[in-house]
């Protein structure tokens, strides 16, 4: 997230799971709202405003991350900014190490996926295929950020 001036901020739009609705979306209607949490702290912080896609050559220079220049950006021009008292991050006991999840009690990506082709009708998932979509979205998360 980047400070352009004191309404208007920008964030690349970096590869994710290379679905673009949320742009699709903009064109469509260019009201957005960004809800940021901290962690650690008992506060959220919410932004209203109108949001474009930009390709701008000079803005994507500045929003480089190493080598990676991002394809496009969204820009937002804030409407509002408002606080959130952290009753919900209290009763959900979000920042609690003892509340956090045992990833050991959860199903895998590989297992979602392999369960969701099953109920899609598709192929089933080999335990090998399970491994390595495992494998190759523990390696993902952390190396292909940009």
């Amino acid at each position: 997230m980047r400070v352009l001036d004191a309404r208007t901020l920008v964030f690349a739009d970096w590869p994710g799971n290379n679905r673009i609705a949320s742009l699709r979306n903009l064109q469509n209607d260019d009201r957005l709202a960004m809800l940021f949490l901290f962690p650690g702290l008992e506060t959220f912080l919410r932004i209203n405003g109108r949001g474009r896609v930009s390709s701008d050559g000079d803005l994507m220079q500045e929003l480089r991350e190493g080598i990676k220049v991002p394809k496009t950006a969204i820009v937002i021009r804030i409407d509002e900014v408002l606080f959130h008292c952290g009753r919900a991050i209290n009763r959900a006991r979000l920042w609690r190490d003892e509340s956090h999840l045992d990833p050991n009690h959860l199903p895998t990506v590989g297992d979602v996926m392999a369960g969701l082709a099953q109920l899609q009708g598709d192929a089933q998932f080999t335990s090998e295929q399970i491994v390595h979509a495992n494998e190759r979205y523990s390696s993902a998360v952390r190396t292909e950020l940009y």
